[in-house]
């Protein structure tokens, strides 16, 4: 595998390793992206030196990583963003890590890991802290994790550009929507600073983040992650606030979606920039699950709060892909391949998570079935103990046995199985997504604003939920109405079989109105909200 460099590739797998342990060699593991410019500008410089590759060729064995098929070994390999540069031992030990190195950064870095390696071979590696298998700092779900992070929106707050934190400037889109219910001029002020340093004016989306305070000089790769949860983020506000500076982003980003990534059946995970020299983006149209499901929910919630028929159209046909190509049986697989990898957390969590909204927006029972379906099969596979889930199954080359348990993974399926249990009325559901949060609320007070998420769902634990059950079929006026109260963490059941025919259960806890339309719906979660 040459991939236009010098260096002869091997594809992540057993193989590899297998000849290193031969070989007697380390592996160098190349994560890369097709996204990423930095990326090709080493494979060029760098990769394509030919003493450099020599080197790489005669002593190590070489191993180039997708990060967008391969998650699981991002997590465990990434040193700080892409590319990153890994030396490894042949059970997947990490010996040394960088990001970008030109030639003479690979040479040195070349020199030591041999001179660690000829002194200590695969005792020259170790095991990450967050991959030994030590136990989750487990605590109680209280109420002083939704005030410390949402103390947090303040102390880390950036009241000059708007955002959180220094350079380089991330949208943060789950902190964005913690925000919207605790701090909203915050949010806003945030969102307009992404507007005005992200988003593409000319082509619609957003940028993945901006290298400076002042949300400038954006990296400008567009993934279909990062710009779904931007839409999400960006219509929460609208429905809040009913200003069309969010509503038109979101829109804008759905069509660039549609126009650049739309590959027939779903949407493709990357757009990269475009060269100096005007050379067209390079683009990734495999259809990767998780983001996918991502462009799903996205897709229905701006539907929701606005009517707009193109995104339910393409969050239809993306979601019967989902259903059809790439998931089987509660199991999810990353992209449509026998190659790929399968139950991976993220996968598993944001298509429960788009389950159980098109059962929300579309009244789609089958969605929630699969929801339903995929989440079962999770929990049997990836609960370990202490309830945290892990990343995916423990097995796999290098250090993919090793547990690790994400909290941004376990974040994203608590929040979705809050939902879930909403929607079935299985408390069984909501009794995991608590454990999972739990695992981690001995830490509480060391979570900064970039896990923000984290709170929203604690609070979400501690809170009653505000739930409307519609006995109207979806699409119905007062259908719509309970889609566009002002609570994006709400839980809407449209055809609800309880309430008579025509009405609508407005509840909180065991709190609740019966009313008949929509500004008497409206009239009853101002009430209930009190």
């Amino acid at each position: 595998m040459t991939d236009g460099t010098r260096v002869e590739w091997r594809d992540w797998g057993e193989a590899a390793f297998d000849e290193a342990r031969r070989r007697g060699a380390p592996v160098l593991l190349a994560l890369t992206a097709t996204w990423c410019g930095d990326c090709h500008e080493m494979d060029a410089r760098t990769y394509g030196e030919p003493r450099v590759a020599a080197n790489l060729n005669d002593g190590f064995v070489p191993v180039r990583v997708d990060v967008d098929r391969h998650p699981r070994v991002r997590e465990r390999y990434n040193v700080g963003g892409f590319p990153s540069t890994v030396f490894c031992t042949p059970d997947g030990k990490r010996i040394a890590g960088a990001g970008f190195l030109g030639p003479d950064g690979m040479r040195q870095v070349i020199d030591r890991v041999r001179e660690r390696w000829d002194a200590s071979g695969a005792d020259a590696g170790r095991v990450p802290r967050a991959l030994a298998g030590d136990p989750t700092p487990a605590g109680e779900v209280t109420d002083r994790i939704e005030a410390h992070l949402a103390g947090q929106l303040d102390a880390q707050f950036d009241d000059e550009f708007g955002g959180w934190g220094d350079a380089p400037k991330f949208p943060l889109p789950r902190t964005i929507e913690f925000a919207l219910k605790r701090d909203r001029a915050k949010a806003r002020q945030t969102l307009d600073a992404v507007t005005r340093g992200l988003f593409d004016e000319e082509s619609g989306g957003f940028y993945r983040y901006a290298r400076t305070r002042d949300w400038g000089d954006p990296d400008r790769a567009k993934l279909l992650a990062d710009n779904a949860a931007l839409v999400c983020a960006f219509a929460h506000a609208y429905c809040y606030t009913g200003e069309d500076a969010y509503r038109r982003p979101a829109d804008r980003t759905v069509e660039f979606l549609i126009e650049a990534l739309w590959n027939g059946s779903a949407f493709g995970g990357s757009q990269g920039p475009g060269g100096d020299d005007g050379t067209a983006p390079r683009t990734d149209l495999t259809a990767y699950a998780g983001s996918n499901a991502l462009a799903v929910d996205a897709l229905l919630v701006l539907a929701a709060y606005t009517d707009a028929e193109r995104p339910r159209e393409y969050a239809r046909h993306t979601l019967s892909t989902l259903r059809t190509d790439l998931v089987d049986d509660g199991v999810v697989r990353h992209w449509d391949d026998e190659s790929a990898p399968t139950l991976v957390l993220a996968d598993q969590a944001r298509t429960v998570a788009a389950g159980v909204r098109a059962a929300q927006v579309l009244g789609d029972d089958d969605a929630l079935a699969m929801a339903r379906r995929v989440a079962d099969r999770t929990v049997e596979a990836l609960v370990g103990d202490g309830g945290a889930f892990h990343d995916g199954p423990a097995v796999g080359p290098g250090l993919l046995d090793r547990p690790l348990r994400p909290l941004d993974g376990n974040v994203a399926m608590a929040d979705a199985l809050l939902d879930l249990a909403a929607l079935t009325g299985e408390s069984r559901y909501r009794e995991v997504a608590h454990d999972a949060v739990a695992a981690f609320a001995g830490a509480w007070d060391r979570f900064g604003v970039q896990v923000a998420g984290y709170g929203a769902v604690a609070a979400r634990l501690r809170n009653d939920a505000l739930t409307v059950d519609v006995a109207a079929d979806p699409g119905s006026d007062l259908h719509r109405a309970a889609l566009r109260v002002a609570d994006h963490e709400k839980v809407v059941r449209p055809a609800a079989t309880g309430p008579a025919s025509g009405t609508a259960v407005v509840a909180v806890g065991d709190r609740s109105r019966t009313v008949s339309t929509p500004a008497a719906l409206a009239d009853a979660v101002a009430a209930l909200a009190e």
